[in-house]
């Protein structure tokens, strides 16, 4: 009897501590997506100027080459379905929407020479699913 009892506590242990650990890890795991994400949702205002909006840009592309994010012919990256990050800023008077590499191929500082002063919105923001982490974001200036 004593033995059986013996091996219940020890099924037991055992399963709470695999519990223990995987909760922990959960944990630990949350807390690396909020800081990751908080790092871009500082963004996330009514206002901000263009030069915030190239600090986004440069952060976005520096973890799209961390997480190694394979472009495509045109320069482009292939989003994933988790690590990627896209932005995109839309002129809305001009009805233009330009992602992040074509501001990065054409030279950023031309984008910060013509609109480093401009205000700017944050108007979208999208996660990815499998991770919760900040897949896209878009930032909107309405007069320029």
């Amino acid at each position: 009897m004593k033995k059986y009892f013996l091996i219940i506590v020890i099924i037991v242990i055992a399963v709470l501590s695999i519990f223990f650990f995987k909760y922990k890890d959960y944990q630990t795991q949350k807390r690396e997506i909020d800081s990751f994400n908080s790092q871009y949702e500082l963004y996330n205002k009514e206002e901000i100027n263009g030069l915030d909006v190239t600090t986004v840009i440069n952060k976005a592309t520096s973890n799209n080459e961390k997480y190694e994010i394979p472009k495509d012919e045109n320069g482009l990256y292939i989003l994933d379905d988790q690590y990627s990050i896209e932005i995109y800023v839309t002129l809305v008077l001009d009805e233009i929407t330009l992602n992040m590499e074509k501001i990065v191929l054409s030279d950023i500082t031309n984008f910060v020479r013509h609109f480093g002063e401009i205000d700017f919105k944050c108007s979208k923001v999208t996660y990815h699913e499998k991770t919760g982490r900040i897949a896209t974001m878009t930032f909107e200036a309405e007069e320029y």
